[in-house]
C-alpha cells in the first residue's frame, strides 16, 4: 500500500528535513534533495513502520476482544433470582 501524504503534511515534513540538514548536519539542501530524502524514507523505512503499527493495533484489538466476555457479561435469566 503506497503512502501518500497530505499536501500540508508533506510541506511540513520537507521543511523539517531541510531544517534537520541545516541544523544537525550543517548542510543546506533545497526542495529537490529534501523530496528525495522523503521519498527514500517513505519507500525504504515507511513499510517497516506501517507494518509494526498494524501489528501493534492487531495485538491490542485481539487482547480487547479476547477479554470482551469478561468485561461485558450480563447474566441471563436472572429476573427471578433477583426477586
Amino acid at each position: 500500500m503506497p503512502v501518500k501524504l497530505e499536501k500540508e503534511t508533506e510541506a511540513y515534513v520537507l521543511g523539517s528535513i531541510r531544517r534537520f540538514f541545516a541544523e544537525d548536519l550543517e548542510e543546506d539542501i533545497g526542495d529537490l534533495k529534501a523530496m528525495r530524502v522523503l521519498d527514500f524514507c517513505i519507500h525504504e523505512i515507511g513499510p517497516s513502520i506501517y507494518n509494526q503499527a498494524i501489528a501493534d493495533a492487531q495485538s491490542f484489538l485481539q487482547e480487547k476482544v479476547a477479554d470482551l466476555s469478561g468485561v461485558h457479561y450480563e447474566a441471563e435469566f436472572d429476573y427471578w433470582k433477583k426477586r
